[in-house]
């Protein structure tokens, strides 16, 4: 072979070694741009279930009206204490009732007469059964121009069975159970669902028959002033959560009441 032969392979050689360079530069680029791009997407994508965490207060369990809940619902719009002023001290519980919880020292803030007798109420049936699939309690304290007021035993349950005890009438039964219900005059409300809701305090009051908004309570009319688990609740008081062991007061008229707490049973 000549010399000029061998001079042209060595360039085309060359020529080959530089395509290749700069073929495996050109990969280097795409998947460095390609990588940059996926991190973009990922942190793009970070960001939003951050937001989307915060904007549901973090996933927590509450629901209707401004509420936490799991599932994600908008988180409780709560306020301190202070903002109420100067609040009259709580009054010391009445007599423990049968579900180990005290019963207020005042009359009942409206019979259940006129409650509902067995059709749906804001979609809640009334079954011959308790439900089990989701069972948690709350609890409803209610006081009327500083006094206080029971929330009878027997809503949610028509044609009441009641049991005497030492400490307090218990409903033990009737035609048939709303999901939402009480059993004493305690102010425990138990929620016994076919499904995992977090139901509004409305629909107890809905079950019972009396109204309940900004201005009233039943028969009581007035300004309502509502706490949830120790702090002022800004809302309507139809839409405060039933969620689990929470602790809901609701204060018409004057003085008002610095927020009452209990001890829920064992296994409630």
């Amino acid at each position: 072979m000549s010399k000029a032969s061998r001079d042209r392979q060595t360039a085309a050689r060359a020529k080959i070694a530089r395509m290749k360079a700069l073929e495996a530069q050109r990969r280097r680029r795409r998947n460095w741009i390609a990588g940059i791009g996926a991190a973009v997407l990922v942190i793009i994508a970070i960001v939003a279930i951050i937001l989307a965490v915060m904007s549901t207060g973090g996933g927590s369990t509450t629901a209707a009206g401004g509420t936490t809940a799991t599932g994600g619902t908008p988180r409780l719009k709560l306020a301190p204490l202070s903002t109420l002023g100067t609040l009259e001290p709580a009054p010391s519980p009445g007599p423990t009732g049968p579900e180990g919880v005290p019963i207020p020292a005042g009359a009942q803030l409206a019979s259940t007469a006129a409650g509902a007798t067995g059709s749906k109420v804001d979609g809640i049936s009334c079954q011959t059964a308790e439900q089990t699939i989701f069972h948690i309690h709350a609890h409803l304290t209610i006081f009327v121009n500083g006094s206080p007021r029971q929330v009878p035993a027997g809503i949610g349950i028509p044609g009441a069975q009641s049991q005497a005890a030492p400490s307090g009438t218990f409903i033990t039964g009737g035609t048939c159970l709303y999901w939402l219900h009480t059993h004493a005059a305690d102010g425990i409300i138990p929620i016994e669902s076919p499904i995992h809701r977090i139901f509004p305090l409305g629909d107890v009051l809905d079950e019972w028959a009396q109204p309940l908004g900004p201005d009233r309570i039943g028969p009581a009319s007035g300004h309502v002033t509502a706490l949830y688990n120790g702090r002022v609740y800004r809302g309507s008081p139809r839409d405060i959560p039933l969620n689990a062991h929470a602790q809901i007061q609701l204060e018409i008229g004057s003085p008002l009441v610095a927020p009452e707490t209990i001890t829920f049973p064992n296994g409630q």
